[in-house]
């Protein structure tokens, strides 16, 4: 029976999207990275620009995106994302043009970037993946490290007077004139897969019909470098992270 004689027939509860191919991903049980890539691939089809997407994917846990969704991909050096972003839209402004980050790449590294092309009001989306720590490279304090957080870096917690505060990116992309949509977004529950789907997909609508730029935070866990199950993490991001990073829309021009 093929896909459409079981959608015909109401009886296909989930599905893979097309675009989503079968190689087998890297990443940790319970990381949130591979669910966005479902919710990005899904967007994308459904918006009908498989052949005009064009992802951008820096240094980072994601490096290897490009192996999982059949688009066209640049690779970016860390950082440097939002520029290349930026040099691509305006090549080619009738492309689907975002970048896929985490937040040792958006806001550590490439914090100039992230900025100024958000100030700029480039016609491309920024997906911010904010799990609180470096998790591709052995679990280090990042820029959005919670106060008292403890990385391998700063075993005895984040403290201020040592490390300063933690940087609310999607905050100061608000603030920034160029901005047309930032919002901040989860995936560990069905409702909130449902609500990061939408927030992607306004934004890449956003990017398509000039309004201007986009950030998709997705606040996520990260099990490996929080040394957690995935239920724990799940659980601890609720308690933690979403105080300080509650989710929902921030800014829609």
């Amino acid at each position: 029976m093929t896909k459409e004689e079981i959608i015909q027939q109401g009886t296909l509860v989930a599905g893979k999207p097309a675009l989503l191919n079968d190689n087998p991903m890297h990443y940790c049980p319970g990381c949130s990275h591979g669910v966005v890539h479902k919710l990005v691939a899904e967007v994308i089809e459904e918006m009908g620009m498989e052949e005009k997407a064009i992802g951008i994917s820096p240094v980072g846990c994601a490096v290897f995106m490009y192996n999982y969704i059949d688009i066209d991909w640049q690779e970016a050096a860390h950082g440097r994302a939002p520029a290349v972003a930026t040099a691509i839209k305006r090549l080619w402004p009738d492309r689907l043009v975002f970048t896929y980050q985490g937040d040792g790449d958006l806001a550590c590294i490439g914090t100039a970037e992230t900025i100024h092309a958000l100030n700029r009001g480039e016609n491309i989306t920024l997906i911010f993946i904010n799990n609180a720590i470096y998790g591709m490279t052995g679990g280090q304090m990042a820029p959005t490290t919670l106060v008292g957080m403890k990385t391998s870096t700063c075993p005895y917690g984040r403290d201020v007077r040592l490390h300063g505060y933690p940087l609310k990116m999607a905050d100061i992309a608000v603030s920034l004139e160029g901005t047309a949509y930032v919002t901040r977004q989860s995936v560990h529950t069905v409702a909130a897969i449902r609500r990061a789907k939408k927030a992607i997909r306004k934004a890449f609508e956003n990017s398509m019909t000039g309004k201007g730029s986009n950030l998709v935070e997705i606040v996520s866990t990260c099990c490996a470098g929080w040394k957690m199950t995935p239920e724990q993490a799940n659980h601890w991001m609720e308690e933690h992270m979403f105080p300080f990073y509650p989710l929902g829309d921030l800014k829609d021009k």
